[in-house]
């Protein structure tokens, strides 16, 4: 009963979500359910990468992310995996015709990890789109399902989401970034000593793609729109306490939104939607 397995394997990857972000697991559940186990699938897969450079300290990290692709491409080739959550991922990827290109970025960006902790402008450009903006093209497949018309229109906003979805997450993870990871990926900033002029210029940089991302969002398909704005009002909502957030602070402690706010913000996203207001 492959069934089943399949079935098993969704479940994994949303458990994955659950566990590692409340917050976009809170916007899956805002997607039509038609939808949302692909966005789960999704996560699972970019999340388990993102773990292997960022958190499995101790153990060989580019020999795991090397099998981990390799074992994806074996799992696509036959069409199932006994890991579940790439089982669910190459499932995905075949339904909604992934391109493989997207799939080959991300794991650049993720294998970059491994020894780059600078970039220069043009670098942190090619790795944002390799760590974020493909990640967002993914799900807009799954949004337009196979509209190719559709995902062409939407493909730059879609990117400039998960620019500002990824830079706002650099912003709020800096301690770790630099005092564990040891990594600064703003180019021409001393993220060590971050100050004033260039936290305004970072901020306004993420505002800008903010600003791009939203017109998109206003033209995705009923089935992904609340979902979407949800998660770009949380980020909305982040990126605004952090500009308030003194930069010594930012370098001291990882900002966060807490659980009655988010559910605040969900209950006004959902009125301004049912409004037609958004």
């Amino acid at each position: 009963m492959k069934e089943l397995f399949d079935t098993v394997s969704i479940n994994c990857s949303k458990l994955v979500t659950k566990s590692y972000s409340t917050s976009f697991s809170l916007a899956v559940k805002m997607l039509a359910p038609s939808i949302r186990d692909a966005i789960y699938s999704i996560y699972g897969f970019v999340r388990f990468a993102d773990e292997i450079v960022d958190t499995f300290h101790g153990y060989d990290k580019e020999k795991l992310i090397t099998e981990f692709e390799a074992d994806y491409y074996k799992a696509y080739d036959q069409g199932i995996s006994l890991n579940p959550i790439l089982n669910a991922f190459q499932a995905t990827v075949k339904k909604y015709k992934i391109d493989d290109e997207l799939i080959q970025a991300f794991l650049r960006s993720m294998k970059l990890d491994l020894s780059k902790s600078e970039y220069t402008k043009e670098e942190y450009k090619a790795y944002i789109y390799g760590s974020a903006d493909v990640v967002g093209l993914m799900c807009l497949k799954v949004f337009v399902g196979g509209d190719r018309e559709r995902y062409n229109e939407l493909k730059e906003p879609a990117m400039r989401l998960g620019s500002a979805f990824q830079k706002v997450n650099f912003l709020r993870d800096l301690k770790d970034d630099v005092e564990v990871l040891n990594r600064t990926y703003f180019p021409d900033v001393n993220m060590v000593e971050l100050n004033i002029e260039s936290k305004t210029r970072i901020i306004r940089e993420i505002e800008h793609d903010f600003e791009a991302a939203y017109k998109g969002i206003m033209g995705l398909p009923d089935e992904a729109k609340f979902g979407v704005y949800t998660a770009y009002k949380y980020y909305r909502h982040l990126l605004k306490k952090l500009n308030n957030t003194p930069s010594e602070k930012i370098m001291n402690t990882r900002i966060r939104v807490s659980n009655p706010l988010k559910m605040s913000l969900l209950a006004r996203s959902y009125v301004k939607y049912k409004l037609n207001m958004i």
